[in-house]
């Protein structure tokens, strides 16, 4: 039996990067996903490609009812849900004196809020499994500040707290509740961006792939007995400072 067997995985941006990633494992371990996104011409495709195990569904994370919606979407379609993988998110960037109210609630509001909103909205079906998980996708900005990305650090160590709230809530629920924190991976999100060097031990970007490896591990009954923690996947990054490459 593949680890997936039988279980049903909802994933918010999952149409592309990491979350497609995480899609396509998923599908490719024996389960069946249903992929969530606002990227609706990918993700239609991605779920086109992967067959009769994966189904699409437009999702706005910060609208509740859509997220409502999802959910019942894998109840009626795959009968029921048993992880929840919350991947979506944003950056933006800027300065004190140029950092405003919008740019931050806007991605206090994907990043965090809508996370929150997907735990609300998954809980009722993950409860009625006598194993469920949910696997938050923060980031090194969730251990460690990064000057000009005080939006993104600020929701990303949230997202770490709300982590261990929620597992300190479900666990006897038989719901486990991990955080996943990537370093630079080789995203959409970080196209354009300086990555020449990126200064880790292991001196590269990390891949998507990488990252599905440990957020299945978590999402999976390998993990049965880790929940409320941080699982680090940075190649090194917050190792300490002076790497030789």
């Amino acid at each position: 039996m593949s680890r997936f067997d039988g279980k049903v995985v909802l994933i918010s941006g999952g149409a592309r990067g990491m979350g497609e990633s995480h899609s396509r494992a998923v599908v490719a371990e024996g389960g069946k996903v249903v992929i969530t996104d606002v990227l609706d011409a990918e993700g239609q495709a991605l779920a086109d490609e992967l067959g009769s195990n994966a189904v699409y569904a437009h999702l706005d994370v910060t609208n509740e009812e859509e997220w409502n919606a999802a959910v019942k979407l894998a109840a009626d379609t795959f009968g029921g849900l048993n992880v929840l993988i919350n991947n979506a998110g944003i950056v933006n960037f800027g300065t004190l004196d140029t950092y405003t109210a919008k740019d931050w609630s806007l991605i206090i509001g994907i990043n965090l809020t809508g996370a929150f909103l997907g735990i609300k909205a998954a809980t009722p079906e993950l409860v009625k499994n006598e194993s469920s998980a949910i696997v938050n996708i923060s980031s090194t900005a969730g251990m460690q500040g990064y000057a000009a990305l005080h939006g993104y650090t600020a929701s990303k160590f949230g997202l770490r707290g709300l982590t261990k709230s929620v597992a300190m809530e479900l666990g006897s629920q038989g719901v486990r509740v991990n955080s996943v924190h990537p370093g630079g991976i080789r995203t959409p999100m970080t196209d354009g961006l300086d990555n020449g060097n990126p200064g880790t031990p292991i001196n590269r970007l990390g891949e998507p792939e990488e990252v599905t490896k440990m957020v299945l591990f978590l999402a999976s009954d390998d993990s049965s007995f880790s929940t409320g923690s941080e699982f680090i996947i940075d190649g090194g990054t917050l190792a300490g400072e002076g790497a030789v490459n």
